[in-house]
């Protein structure tokens, strides 16, 4: 944060004077300081890539099977035999279906898509944030989306975050555009058009932005009120439009012609949407999934244990931040740029935080990545807004205790690995408190002397969030529950949670041999399980029940059927649905557990790699 200095104003920063005017941020060479934060946002996010290897293998595979064939591809079918999807719509898979077409299937060419989307996030921000306040604050706001441990956690990950972030911060981008005087009618359009697509990546949450830009738009819109409001339903159509066609598409699509809608206990995607993935999470209620393991709902949850160390760290600065800066606009115009940002970005961050904060159904920790632009952003206009009013002692105070609150919260997350860097609290201690103790008076100070305390200060905040990062980017992360935080035993964080089987080279063989003579080379409950002997044997497997082995499908008829007829070689049980012991669901369907049964009471038990296997293509018992 170098880059960021003191005094100039936003439009004279091509070239720095030796008198700057006081009360703005200044960037000398504004390009160029941009391109070093996209560069070492790149080197974060890239470096060391592959450690990970398939990251997620449940969407590695889904990857494979897309590549591999256009209706897997279309409906995010876990294999290229098409028997279910993920229980996701596709959007984000579609971005590394056509990597692993260019580039083949590897693991930079499954991750390497999320790591650029990640520096394209931080690149729309800081246009967004320049437009309002300039370069300085835009460079601080793209440092902090960077630096945010739960960022460098999934830009480095093959779940859908990576992409409904990217397109929610396009959305926000185009809101700040859509405010501005004589702006263009599209803007709009394009913000719903954005979240739509954001919906394809991960359905109800991107709809968590919407409050935050109606109400930016409503307020500062420079249109006459009716015209604003229109313009919104408009805008509205157009998210519909840009999110609904897929699940109009999959419902009217013959079922017996597409995979089945993993997810859902009906074999719907709008069921998917509106359930097991939309209000089922706010409410506990989700049919199919295996219950909520989160006991810490309420308003301390982003602070607690689970969730603190993903997006905590500045999160009490960017309250401050947002409440300071809509007072100090307060008076401004109707239309002020400003103030419709912090309406913008704010609404977002509050309205998230809310959701994941008092959900009841399943959320993890990494989620919390959608919070990472809002903080960003609603920090970097803030501070601007009291940096320039620095002079009035409320405001001096206010910096200060953002400072203050900022290295004390991470001296307390920080002690969460107490023998992680134990230096480091003190450093950030130290350095906080006293550019704490002197942004109280900095509006008396020289303006050299004013400029390298702000740097003080900016580094005691970031100190500690940008180490976690850095840390949480040097390890690698497996399975589809991936936590933030140095290197323990060769996982990042705690132990991935859901991780997928690596079978060994003679059951890896066994499942390729004459695997072109059957549908599906294997069989195994959950979607997890598969995609572990799928990746290894490049060859369809059939998820049974789907992620969680809950889904009806197939159900025991149409499994007995599909051995009949000769489509599925082998059956591999003896690991659990979840890969973290047995659990028994507390709804959806036993057909899974059926079918299991079934194959034990009616074929012989072998044993390859110390992996029990079935052999269907033998008569039954």
């Amino acid at each position: 944060m170098g880059l960021v200095t003191l005094a100039l104003p936003a439009e004279q920063t091509q070239n720095c004077p030796k008198n700057p005017q006081k009360g703005h941020f200044r960037v000398c060479s504004p390009r160029a300081a941009l391109g070093v934060l996209l560069a070492a946002t790149a080197v974060l996010y890239l470096w060391n890539l592959s450690a990970s290897g398939w990251a997620n293998a449940f969407y590695s595979a889904a990857a494979q099977a897309g590549a591999q064939n256009w209706t897997a591809m279309l409906f995010g079918s876990s294999d290229a035999s098409n028997a279910i999807t993920v229980d996701k719509t596709p959007a984000a898979l579609w971005v590394m279906d056509l990597s692993v077409r260019l580039f083949g299937l590897n693991s930079w060419s499954i991750l390497a898509p999320q790591a650029l989307m990640g520096v394209a996030a931080v690149a729309v921000l800081y246009a967004a944030v320049r437009r309002v306040t300039g370069p300085g604050a835009a460079l601080l706001a793209g440092a902090v989306l960077a630096l945010t441990p739960v960022a460098a956690l999934m830009f480095r990950f093959n779940n859908p975050d990576a992409l409904l972030v990217l397109l929610l911060v396009v959305g926000g981008y185009c809101v700040t555009r859509a405010c501005e005087r004589d702006a263009g009618r599209w803007w709009l359009v394009a913000a719903g058009v954005a979240v739509g697509f954001g919906f394809l990546a991960k359905m109800l949450q991107a709809f968590l932005v919407l409050p935050g830009f109606a109400l930016a738009y409503l307020v500062a819109g420079s249109r006459p009120v009716g015209r604003r409001v229109l313009a919104l339903v408009g805008a509205a159509a157009a998210m519909v439009a840009a999110g609904g066609w897929y699940l109009l598409l999959a419902e009217v699509w013959p079922a017996g012609n597409r995979p089945y809608i993993g997810g859902s206990q009906n074999n719907s995607v709008i069921e998917l949407a509106l359930g097991y993935n939309g209000f089922g999470r706010l409410t506990g209620n989700e049919p199919g999934g295996l219950g909520n393991l989160n006991h810490d709902v309420g308003a301390g949850r982003l602070f607690g244990f689970g969730m603190g160390l993903d997006i905590a760290w500045l999160l009490p600065a960017a309250l401050i931040c947002l409440g300071a800066g809509l007072l100090l606009t307060r008076r401004a115009p109707r239309t002020d740029a400003t103030r419709a940002a912090l309406l913008n970005w704010g609404g977002w961050l509050v309205v998230t935080a809310v959701v994941f904060s008092f959900a009841n159904g399943i959320v993890h920790s990494y989620y919390t990545v959608a919070l990472a632009p809002a903080i960003a952003a609603v920090i970097g206009i803030g501070a601007h807004l009291l940096w320039e009013n620095r002079f009035r002692p409320p405001c001096a105070v206010a910096l200060a205790g953002v400072v203050l609150i900022t290295v004390v919260l991470a001296a307390v997350l920080l002690s969460r690995n107490v023998d992680w860097l134990p230096w480091l609290r003190a450093a950030v201690a130290v350095g906080g408190v006293g550019a704490a103790a002197l942004l109280v008076v900095v509006g008396r100070l020289p303006d050299g002397v004013a400029r390298a305390v702000a740097a003080v200060a900016v580094a005691a905040c970031l100190a500690a969030p940008a180490a976690y990062s850095v840390a949480t980017a040097a390890a690698p992360h497996t399975g589809a529950i991936p936590s933030v935080g140095p290197d323990r035993g060769g996982f990042g964080g705690p132990p991935g949670l859901l991780t997928s089987p690596e079978p060994g080279p003679e059951l890896t063989a066994t499942l390729a041999r004459d695997a072109d003579q059957y549908r599906w080379t294997a069989s195994v409950v959950g979607s997890n399980n598969a995609a572990g002997y799928q990746l290894a044997s490049n060859a369809p497997v059939l998820a049974l029940g789907g992620f969680n082995g809950t889904d009806p499908s197939p159900t025991l008829e149409q499994f007995q059927r599909y051995v009949a007829d000769g489509d599925v070689h082998y059956f591999i049980g003896g690991r659990s649905t979840l890969g973290f012991g047995d659990r028994t669901p507390q709804s959806g369907s036993r057909a899974a557990a059926d079918i299991a049964e079934w194959v034990q009471a009616h074929y012989e038990r072998l044993l390859v790699d110390g992996v029990v296997v079935y052999d269907l293509s033998e008569a039954a018992a």
